[in-house]
């Protein structure tokens, strides 16, 4: 439940452009990931940090984070919980369900009645779908009376997560 920078227009010039570029598929598996982007991109190391770092403040790149292959680390069962709070608790109780160490992100959403009343996202992974209820027991606990009802979503492929692409120099 982060504020959101003030969103300015933010004119990227030829450097940020090609530091998008070289990054927006994934950092490199480095122990000095900023440092081979520089060199790809003609600046130094320095320079891409502080660039993404201003873009990072102006709102043009809300997150730098890792995003695994939950499968591969061998949790099966991945749901998406979806959660009715009441709206004057969600905000605190949703930070208590983020900060649980099963809990890959949480989030608050707008209801769209009648059809889906639920305003709390959480994602829990289980190495089974027990564990994975376990884990939405412990949410439910937690939600108390301030929860109507819930459901959970449960993963059924692996969907390749990206966000805005630029596209690239030849393709301008």
């Amino acid at each position: 439940m982060n504020a959101v920078p003030e969103q300015l227009p933010l004119e990227l010039d030829a450097l940020d452009r090609r530091i998008v570029l070289a990054t927006q598929q994934g950092l490199p598996l480095d122990p000095r990931p900023y440092a081979v982007v520089a060199a790809q991109v003609g600046a130094s190391e320095a320079e891409v940090l502080q660039r993404i770092e201003r873009l990072r403040a102006r709102g043009a790149i809300r997150r730098i984070g890792a995003v695994p292959n939950h499968y591969t680390l061998g949790y099966r069962a991945n749901g998406m919980t979806v959660w009715d709070v009441d709206d004057d608790r969600v905000d605190e109780l949703g930070r208590r369900i983020g900060a649980l160490d099963f809990v890959s992100h949480c989030y608050r959403r707008p209801r769209h009645r009648p059809h889906w009343p639920y305003n709390l996202f959480a994602m829990v992974h289980g190495r089974d779908r027990e564990e994975a209820e376990r884990q939405i027991a412990v949410i439910a606990d937690l939600l108390g009376d301030a929860c109507r009802s819930h459901d959970v979503l449960y993963s059924t492929r692996i969907l390749k997560k990206t966000g805005l692409r630029f596209a690239g120099p030849d393709r301008d």
